[in-house]
């Protein structure tokens, strides 16, 4: 009897098991519309730590001392030593694509690109074109990370101890040899995650750049939620009314009535970071709520407050663009640069 009153009592006391970490991801879909999933957390099982792995690096552009440019390395995976010349092809591409949206066009001359060649044993990466697709690659690229098919997971230390080989890393894009449409972005290191033969994915590290860069907040959100929090840190979200910010001169007061890139005029618009009440976005549908369009004016201010903090500009970018003419209200540029 004894005995028995032991054994239950040592088996109620004993440790459950561990209860799984989640986090939040956001999820890409090819019409452009962006969701969050609130999934398991990615387990990376390489050594923590940023020491490089071996890789030799080379420059796709090199415009000056890393010093004083900003410095964005591409590195791939799936890629095998005879198609390091398709990885160019591909970081080539998506540098075209990233290159030809405001504020990165501005200041293209103030980057420096280098591209981390990463050999992989196998072409191409996991779960492509279908789920249950093993191959052995450099950094365990995949898709159907977390039971979702378009999030395109990569383990985070190895990227980065890869791109660790480049001179010096602001941002860094992980490529996937594959044509399947997909990416992902990371909340720490600066990294996002995109399909190197995809012409449409590109837009998902612009994106992920507005939140590493700009420190933008996602301005898609899900109905039925409602922000009952403070005011927000995040430069383009607020609970302020247009009517608000301006009597206290706060947030994007100083932009409300302006055109802006995306369409429309800048004001407060219902719904952003993922809440579809109590809470307002800049404009109605810039690219931190869908991809293929523009930063707003707030965005773009704040990406390029951030970019221009990075650099040294030994002279006047060629077609600055319209929104640098020196009307934006200096405190909250200078508000922007002080983050």
């Amino acid at each position: 009897m004894l005995r028995s009153v032991v054994m239950t009592l040592a088996l109620s006391l004993a440790p459950g098991p561990a209860a799984v970490a989640h986090e939040w991801r956001e999820v890409f879909s090819p019409d452009g519309t962006i969701t969050q999933l609130y999934l398991p957390k990615q387990v990376d099982t390489a050594p923590s730590g940023l020491a490089a792995l071996a890789a030799d690096v080379t420059p796709l552009q090199q415009t000056g001392p890393s010093s004083q440019r900003f410095d964005l390395v591409f590195v791939g995976d799936g890629y095998t030593a005879s198609q390091q010349s398709l990885f160019v092809s591909h970081a080539t591409a998506k540098w075209n694509e990233v290159s030809a949206v405001e504020p990165f066009k501005k200041y293209k001359a103030y980057f420096n690109v280098w591209l981390v060649h990463v050999i992989s044993a196998s072409s191409g990466v996991d779960n492509d074109p279908t789920r249950g697709i093993s191959r052995s690659t450099a950094m365990d690229m995949g898709f159907w990370c977390g039971g979702t098919e378009r999030l395109l997971c990569v383990s985070q230390s190895k990227a980065l101890g890869f791109a660790a080989n480049a001179p010096a890393v602001d941002q860094v894009m992980a490529l996937a040899n594959s044509t399947k449409y997909g990416g992902a972005g990371y909340t720490s290191g600066g990294l996002a995650t995109a399909s190197g033969g995809n012409a449409q994915s590109g837009q998902v590290a612009i994106h992920e750049f507005g939140h590493s860069i700009g420190r933008l907040a996602d301005e898609y959100f899900t109905a039925g939620r409602t922000y009952t929090g403070g005011e927000p840190t995040w430069i383009n979200a607020s609970k302020l009314t247009s009517a608000q910010m301006t009597a206290a001169r706060t947030k994007w007061y100083a932009y409300i009535g302006r055109p802006t890139p995306d369409g429309g005029v800048i004001g407060t618009f219902q719904g952003a970071n993922q809440y579809a009440n109590g809470i307002y976005r800049p404009s109605d549908n810039s690219l931190m709520r869908s991809l293929g369009k523009p930063f707003n004016l707030v965005g773009l201010d704040a990406m390029d407050a951030a970019i221009a903090a990075k650099i040294v500009i030994t002279a006047a970018p060629p077609d600055a663009p319209s929104w640098t003419d020196g009307s934006r209200d200096p405190a909250y540029a200078g508000g922007l640069r002080d983050r």
